[in-house]
């Protein structure tokens, strides 16, 4: 099939949208759709209590009066799946609870969350991935030294509230960061909560450091977890995974393939791919081994400095950060900044020189060495 001929979830919103869980029990489709809904910030109009409940297709409604919608999603897509989804009996029936929307600077936080629940008398945890915002970035990148981040123990915080609320088979999900989340919300639930979810979806989502590993929880929870990457995943392949993955076709290039709006679907599941492409194995290699070589120390310094030299100008959004008036500020920091210029500037030849090891080793057909952190 053409690649332009492939369907996606709109496509099976079309196909599937006239049937309640029930009749057809949730899939990995469905699952993406959820993790796509937990970027719209909702409102007003799904408030926190548990015992609060909306139809989705009423929190929609209320969604488009608000106007300025295109300012309040993360892309134009995210709008269409909304009015698309709440249009449905599959979804629009679905009653969200348990809202929660928190971005705190200081912390360094950035969480979101919705409970959907179903009609088959089950519930989905929707966690949101990184939004648009500087903090959130900064979030994810604090992953690669930090064993928890603030948004993990508030996505495990919530689980617990909801799986306490609402005594019915869970399961979560999310996109991105979103799919982090509900790996280590389910990873580090207690025994009880962990008997009540059935799978938790990671839609090339990161993994975690080695501490995770080894995590009795974390094991326990491996056969329920459904990890999804395209095939030149760059955010899926960060970090470690126990859990095997799925890989699936997009119709994108590149980064562009982390947008899951591009992930190729055919009936009720995504077009597999047999392995990743030769440039993310690649990628993938580089930064291990360049991450290897850095101790957790070393990790911080990078991402402050970075992060530093990203907020000179003021940037809030992450799509500011390319603006030409902010790339001068860069400039100015570099050149008067002798502290981060140095950080910089060492990791990214230690990257260059991670990068031609990787390729080195790839040309002579050598498997690469497992890593191992430095403390």
């Amino acid at each position: 099939m053409e690649v332009r001929l492939m369907a996606n979830v709109f496509d099976y919103l079309q196909w599937r949208g006239d049937l309640t869980f029930t009749q057809s029990p949730p899939n990995a489709v469905d699952a993406l759709i959820f993790s796509a809904l937990a970027y719209i910030e909702y409102g007003g109009s799904v408030e926190q209590e548990p015992n609060r409940q909306e139809l989705l297709r009423d929190a929609a409604e209320y969604f488009f009066t608000l106007g300025d919608t295109e300012d309040r999603v993360r892309v134009k897509n995210d709008l269409e799946l909304l009015k698309a989804a709440a249009a449905t009996v599959r979804f629009g029936f679905t009653r969200l609870v348990c809202y929660r929307d928190l971005l705190i600077p200081a912390q360094e936080t950035q969480f979101a969350a919705v409970t959907f629940l179903l009609d088959d008398g089950t519930a989905f945890l929707a966690f949101r991935g990184t939004d648009d915002t500087l903090v959130g970035w900064k979030e994810d990148f604090n992953m690669s030294f930090q064993q928890t981040i603030p948004a993990q123990r508030l996505a495990l915080q919530y689980t617990r509230e909801v799986a306490a609320e609402y005594s019915i088979p869970l399961r979560l999900g999310g996109h991105s960061k979103g799919g982090n989340l509900a790996v280590f919300a389910a990873a580090r639930s207690s025994p009880m909560v962990q008997d009540q979810i059935l799978e938790i979806y990671n839609n090339d989502g990161p993994g975690f450091t080695q501490y995770m590993m080894g995590d009795p929880g974390y094991l326990r929870m491996v056969p329920r977890i459904r990890t999804f990457i395209p095939q030149s995943s760059v955010i899926g392949m960060l970090l470690e995974h126990e859990e095997p993955y799925m890989v699936i076709k997009s119709k994108t290039v590149g980064l562009l393939q982390h947008d899951p709006y591009s992930w190729a679907v055919m009936g009720p599941g995504f077009v597999q791919m047999e392995e990743i492409t030769a440039d993310s194995r690649f990628l993938d290699a580089t930064i291990k081994t360049w991450f290897a070589d850095m101790s957790n120390q070393e990790r911080n310094q990078l991402v402050d400095a970075m992060f530093a030299l990203l907020g000179t100008g003021g940037v809030e959004n992450a799509w500011d950060i390319f603006h030409p008036k902010n790339i001068g500020n860069y400039l100015k920091t570099l050149s008067t900044d002798g502290n981060i210029r140095r950080i910089l500037s060492g990791e990214f030849q230690s990257l260059i020189e991670a990068a031609r090891k990787t390729r080195e080793r790839f040309s002579e057909g050598k498997a690469l060495p497992e890593p191992v952190e430095k403390e």
